[in-house]
């Protein structure tokens, strides 16, 4: 029923596991992963935890609209969490072996 160690193999599994995913949140924290939209028009900069960090407007683009400059934005903060949540996903499978654990992350 239990794998090699039984209970105890589980548990430490378990510290090793629950270490890592600690070391994976610091390590989040200090990722830098940017989203843009329109050729890179607005660029929008988040760490692992979806915190926006900055947001670039080129200038040519505020001669458009409020509008349009409002949707680029939208997009690119969208584009950017997309861009992070797969990089979330890429450091789970590594942690997790590729298991699917609801609420983890």
């Amino acid at each position: 029923m239990f794998p090699k160690g039984g209970m105890k193999g589980l548990m430490k599994q378990a510290q090793q596991m629950q270490k890592k995913m600690k070391d994976m949140e610091d390590e989040l924290q200090n990722t830098r992963i940017k989203g843009s939209a329109s050729g890179n028009l607005v660029e929008v900069e988040a760490n692992g935890k979806k915190e926006i960090l900055s947001i670039k407007i080129d200038p040519s683009i505020l001669e458009e609209e409020i509008d349009m400059v409002e949707d680029l934005i939208l997009a690119s903060i969208k584009q950017t969490y997309k861009n992070v949540d797969s990089e979330v996903g890429d450091k789970m499978k590594a942690i997790t072996g590729g298991m699917n654990i609801p609420g983890m992350l």
